[in-house]
């Protein structure tokens, strides 16, 4: 009887991930996430004339949204490490498909901003970087780390360019509010790659050096090149952000 559950037991624990496993997925996962929301701005025009909203309006959501992504990514980071990406990952999927569904139902400027700022903003947060970044880190050897890290990477800014013309002709033969709906259907399509980067129990829970929080956090900003690579991320993201939200009005109305 005992034999008998043991090896029940060992058939139903998940194998360890393989590394082309989570470059892939993952990659994927990072790919639809940062793509589908790259091409908000192309959304800019329709949504603000269909509501006679102001541009500042359709900025200001997309402006909370990136605060948002940016507040709430350490703490999904923590939250990935103890409970595992993969409950994360669900979280965020779930967020991101509500959002998308409140961008197309909303009427008014602070329900846009509740969807498309603050839902969408805590969505990037769980699955985006800071989650998959700790599932290749668990999973590649120190000397391979690095380069996994930055395929993801590369990942996330191939979906920044499939997108936009994914979007446009979304827009353009469909109409916005279908289009928002049509995307919502496909960022459904995480949920089978959020699966495939399920961890085994307790792979997030490896022996050897423990940090609190706050250690963490004051080693990270004692560090030079953490500060660095902060700054340049931030100006980055500020100039792309920038141009994506206010490019495509501006190209079609010259204002």
């Amino acid at each position: 009887m005992q034999d008998a559950m043991q090896n029940t037991i060992r058939h139903t624990q998940r194998k360890p991930l393989s590394l082309t496993t989570v470059l892939i997925c993952g990659g994927l996962l990072v790919t639809l996430s940062m793509g589908i929301r790259h091409g908000f701005g192309l959304f800019n025009l329709p949504i603000t004339q269909t509501h006679g909203w102001s541009r500042e309006t359709f900025a200001f959501a997309l402006a909370l949204q990136n605060l948002m992504w940016g507040v709430t990514q350490p703490f999904t980071g923590a939250l990935a490490d103890k409970f595992g990406g993969f409950r994360i990952m669900l979280a965020g999927i779930a967020l991101y498909v509500v959002g998308l569904v409140v961008m197309a139902m909303a009427t008014s400027g602070t329900a846009f901003a509740s969807g498309a700022g603050i839902l969408i903003g805590i969505a990037q947060s769980g699955t985006t970087y800071s989650v998959v970044y700790g599932v290749i880190g668990r999973v590649a050897s120190p000397e391979k780390r690095v380069w996994a890290m930055g395929i993801a990477a590369a990942a996330g800014s191939f979906g920044q360019f499939l997108m936009i013309p994914v979007e446009q002709t979304l827009i353009s033969t469909a109409g916005w509010q279908n289009a928002l709906f049509i995307l919502a259907v496909l960022a459904c399509l995480m949920l089978p790659l959020a699966f495939s980067l399920r961890e085994p129990q307790g792979a997030t829970h490896a022996p050897g050096f423990q940090q609190t929080i706050g250690q963490a956090v004051r080693e990270a900003f004692g560090n030079r090149n953490f500060q660095l690579l902060t700054l340049g991320y931030f100006v980055c993201g500020f100039q792309v952000v920038f141009i994506g939200v206010h490019l495509a009005p501006y190209l079609k109305t010259g204002a």
